[in-house]
């Protein structure tokens, strides 16, 4: 189990300061020039560099490990998270300053968060841990530092002001670094072996035989292109993961500062729906094998998407909107252990770099437009009916989606073996790749 626990442990320094930053950022943002659609473009300019980076370089991590990338990048971000502090404390931090620095920190986080994703099964493998089980532990791992992170961050805003969390945000990030480059097995997380580059294929490989970054890359996109399964769930979380950018990012800051709950409220409701969530994801790890995936998959959107934003909408007091955000949690915890087994199960394992990077950026393409739209239709007609709409348009793209007949092959391939390394798939058995959510349920 150590390989596993050493995954989780780097996933959950890192996750817990990006999660206190998801506070600390808005607010800093928020207070110091009073405006949503800055605060959204701030967001935009983080999660755009973090959506192309990351589509972009899962042939890199296939080719040279995950491992290595992964510390790397985590030490790149904690440079980029301690520079704003740094400029402020300096007095030279300015608006495109702070972009510019946003920007490196969402470059770095991309292929980081990746690496250590690709590196789940291998860790199951090593520890002999069933996959469903792995991926149900990783998303208790997530759904841990959705809960940590935003009372953390929550907490020290109130108490200290948002610099002081981006300082712990730089320090988790330097200690999932060393987690990673110290606590793993000596062989774990090299580069899986490509399969002999056929004669006359020599303008796609590289030198030596090697396969050429761009054939990896096209590789990852003919494999996910082939599957009607994870077209349909890409653009569906594609759309969820758009609504839900706009609602962490700029709605529930601004509802938080209008309302006069303040920053502390944002702290709770975060640890609330976490809270929640670690209990659906322990349900997942424990019980997932058994439980058919479409009616789970679409039972946890049902409960954590439209409701988050209607009950904000309604001026319910906080114990309502504690309870709503806890019943979304629980619900959204058996989310991304669904997608995590599809994904593990079908892919071999040399190309789960590149499809995990595609699969992810493609369903994560709206994440950076999802606070640039919110801040622009709160500054023009406010707060409730952008609430109100993004509510509607969640619960119309989970429950309509939901209609299509690709669903039912969601539990058809159940049990599949993972390829190893050398392996290839046989002709005719499809393929695909799951796209995690981003923010559904945090």
């Amino acid at each position: 189990m150590r390989p596993l626990y050493g995954v989780l442990a780097a996933m959950a320094v890192s996750l817990t300061g990006t999660r206190v930053s998801a506070v600390a950022l808005p607010w800093f943002v928020l207070v110091t020039t009073g405006s949503a659609t800055q605060t959204g473009l701030v967001a935009f300019c983080e999660m755009t560099p973090y959506v192309l980076v990351k589509a972009f370089t899962g042939p890199v991590v296939d080719r040279i490990g995950p491992r290595a990338v992964s510390w790397t990048t985590d030490l790149a971000s904690a440079a980029a998270a301690a520079a704003v502090p740094l400029c402020h404390a300096l007095h030279v931090l300015s608006l495109p300053l702070l972009l510019v620095l946003v920007a490196l920190i969402g470059a770095a986080r991309g292929p980081g968060d990746l690496a250590k994703e690709v590196m789940v099964p291998e860790a199951a493998e090593r520890g002999r841990v069933p996959l469903e089980r792995a991926t149900g532990l990783s998303g208790v791992t997530e759904r841990l530092a959705s809960t940590v992170g935003p009372a953390a961050g929550g907490s020290l805003v109130a108490l200290l002001g948002p610099l002081p969390g981006l300082v712990v945000n730089a320090g988790c990030f330097a200690l999932g670094s060393l987690i990673i480059g110290l606590t793993l097995p000596r062989g774990m997380g090299h580069a899986a072996e490509e399969p002999p580059v056929r004669e006359g294929a020599g303008s796609a490989a590289g030198e030596g035989g090697g396969v050429g970054y761009w054939r990896r890359f096209g590789e990852g996109f003919t494999f996910l292109r082939g599957e009607p399964l994870l077209l349909t769930v890409i653009v569906m979380v594609g759309v969820t993961n758009l609504l839900d950018a706009a609602f962490t990012t700029v709605l529930m800051p601004v509802w938080a500062k209008e309302s006069g709950n303040g920053p502390a409220a944002l702290g709770l409701m975060g640890s609330a729906a976490g809270a929640a969530a670690v209990c659906g994801s322990l349900v997942a790890a424990l019980t997932g094998h058994r439980l058919p995936r479409r009616l789970v998959f679409f039972s946890g959107f049902l409960l954590a998407g439209a409701p988050r934003f209607l009950v904000l909408a309604a001026g319910a007091p906080m114990w309502a909107v504690l309870t709503v955000f806890a019943v979304g949690g629980f619900g959204g915890g058996f989310l991304n252990p669904v997608l995590g087994a599809i994904l593990f199960e079908r892919v071999p394992r040399r190309m789960l770099g590149r499809v995990n990077a595609l699969g992810d950026s493609l369903a994560w393409a709206g994440i950076p437009l999802g606070g640039l739209i919110a801040g622009a239709a709160v500054a023009s007609v406010g707060l409730v009916p952008v609430l109100l709409v993004g509510g509607v348009a969640y619960f119309l793209t989970t429950n309509l989606t939901g209609l299509r007949p690709e669903w039912r092959e969601m539990d058809a391939a159940r049990g599949r073996t993972v390829p190893g390394p050398r392996a290839e798939r046989e002709p005719g058995l499809g393929a695909a790749a799951a796209a995690r959510t981003g923010s559904a349920g945090s």
